[in-house]
């Protein structure tokens, strides 16, 4: 049975995303705290609009750090045509508690309606993947 396009781009996603996590952000502060926890991000966008989107980040992340979302990298794949339409990050959390009531307070901010609303006109997003993730036991990160 051979395996379909999106299982080998999903596959390709996730490996490519949890390199360049583990080469870019072994830090003493991340080693020093293995109780938290990362979400993995990945927006695909229409074809062609990436480009607007990495833009459209660059501007809110001003916002992640005002309500404690600890922005850990970006990242737009390179040279992997089936990613061409995507754009990746990565946030630390302390906790599942944290990170709920830190979206929850980002998402009610009168300065997050801007983003809202230009969404609406612009539809740069078709789709979000949002995955929670731990440290495994043997991993550097703990």
């Amino acid at each position: 049975m051979s395996k379909s396009p999106n299982a080998f781009k999903g596959a390709a996603l996730c490996g490519m995303a949890l390199v360049s996590f583990a080469t870019g952000f072994l830090t003493n502060r991340a080693m020093a705290d293995s109780s938290r926890l990362f979400q993995l991000l990945v927006y695909h966008a229409p074809p062609g609009k990436v480009p607007q989107l990495e833009s459209r980040f660059r501007d809110a992340s001003k916002l992640f750090a005002k309500h404690h979302l600890e922005v850990v990298g970006y990242w737009v794949p390179e040279g992997q045509r089936a990613w061409d339409d995507t754009f990746i990050y990565i946030v630390a959390h302390p906790s599942r508690e944290e990170a709920k009531k830190n979206w929850d307070a980002m998402h009610a901010d009168p300065a997050f309606q801007k983003y809202v609303q230009s969404e609406q006109s612009e539809k740069l997003i078709d789709k979000v993947d949002s995955t929670y993730m731990r440290p495994a036991d043997f991993s550097p990160l703990r």
